[in-house]
């Protein structure tokens, strides 16, 4: 797919968050990652036509549905790349890779996890990361319940099915003080706010160009 496209079409996403208005952060993608999204596109609509890794097979679809809300988020969370610690990313039920894979591509540096237990979907995931020569970022190829690598900092969730059931295991993979991401639905988020945990949530984002979907921040306690 042609790159000034994709950067057109993903305008949108990545105008500064009303969070980060006090900071001047990048809000444009740079040539070498638009090549990237242009690529994994490619690869997403070959595999798509063996198995069904997204229900959305336009490619302007994919780039404003997928890759705009992720990055919408990626730049929510960090909105400056610069003098960004090392960070480790947990994205589970990755999917075909969103969110976790374009936050990788907006924050090079971070280290990903992608939890995905369908190995088909995983091998997909790899391939992507081979392709792409993507480093410090893994494929588990299983159920986060059992994950036993390092907590997420951050730990991102969307579009998962049982969100009643997997909210409760994500947070036990945030790391104390750490964040949770989650790309739902008003309905979804209304259930995760009556969660009773140790997060403390934020205020609802509405996602651009959708009428109810939303980005929701939780941040878990420092004492759990």
């Amino acid at each position: 797919m042609d790159t000034a496209r994709i950067a057109d079409l993903l305008a949108p996403y990545l105008a500064q968050p009303e969070a980060a208005s006090a900071i001047h952060g990048r809000g444009v993608l740079e040539q070498k990652q638009l090549n990237y999204i242009s690529t994994y596109i490619d690869i997403l609509l070959r595999w798509n036509a063996r198995m069904n890794l997204t229900a959305v097979s336009e490619p302007e679809e994919i780039v404003r549905r997928h890759f705009g809300e992720s990055l919408f988020t990626a730049r929510y969370l960090f909105p400056s790349v610069k003098d960004q610690s090392p960070i480790q990313i947990i994205d589970v039920g990755s999917g075909a890779g969103f969110p976790g894979l374009p936050i990788k591509l907006w924050l090079p540096q971070a280290h990903v996890t992608l939890i995905e237990a369908n190995h088909k979907k995983a091998t997909f995931l790899r391939e992507v990361i081979r392709t792409l020569t993507l480093i410090n970022i893994d494929v588990f190829a299983g159920r986060g319940e059992d994950y036993k690598g390092p907590l997420g900092d951050v730990v991102t969730l969307r579009a998962v099915e049982k969100f009643d059931a997997v909210l409760p295991m994500a947070t036990e993979l945030i790391t104390p003080g750490g964040r949770l991401a989650l790309l739902i639905g008003e309905a979804q988020g209304r259930k995760a706010k009556d969660f009773n945990s140790s997060l403390s949530w934020s205020e609802t984002v509405s996602l651009p160009g959708s009428l109810n979907r939303i980005l929701l921040m939780g941040r878990m306690s420092l004492t759990i």
